[in-house]
């Protein structure tokens, strides 16, 4: 922290010829001529450059992104990301789709086919383990 001393004040005889009243008005001005001469120092552009250095890795990946996005979009990527979902829109308008009860009906023969596969695995798995068993000791 930098410490501000200020100038001495005015001898005796100064402040009985009115010294005091100029040493202030002196004073005063000083400051508020220092305050407005301070050049960049008083501008934002102080602010500007400590937010770019405490946000350098996101204002890169804004710029690499942007420029990613022109790119594709001058070699119309977009273009043809939009024609396949709209046609891809157009296709499923075309496909039937199950009722509730078909739906209910095929989630059930999933849960069990699984539970199904579950069960030959574990079978495999404890019939293998024992012959195992049997070979080593």
């Amino acid at each position: 922290m930098g410490v501000r001393v200020p100038p001495a004040l005015p001898t005796e005889t100064e402040a009985k010829a009115g010294g005091v009243a100029e040493w202030s008005i002196a004073a005063v001005l000083k400051t508020a001529k220092a305050k407005h001469l301070r050049g960049f120092e008083s501008l934002p552009l102080r602010h500007i450059r400590r937010f770019v250095k405490n946000n350098l890795g996101l204002l890169i990946t804004v710029i690499v992104v942007t420029i990613a996005f022109v790119i594709l979009w001058r070699k119309g990527s977009f273009l043809r990301v939009s024609n396949y979902v709209s046609e891809t829109q157009d296709e499923l308008k075309k496909c039937s789709w199950p009722s509730i009860e078909e739906l209910k009906g095929s989630t059930v023969v999933v849960m069990i086919t699984i539970a199904l596969m579950g069960g030959f695995t574990m079978g495999v798995d404890f019939v293998l383990s024992m012959v195992m068993r049997l070979v080593t000791t």
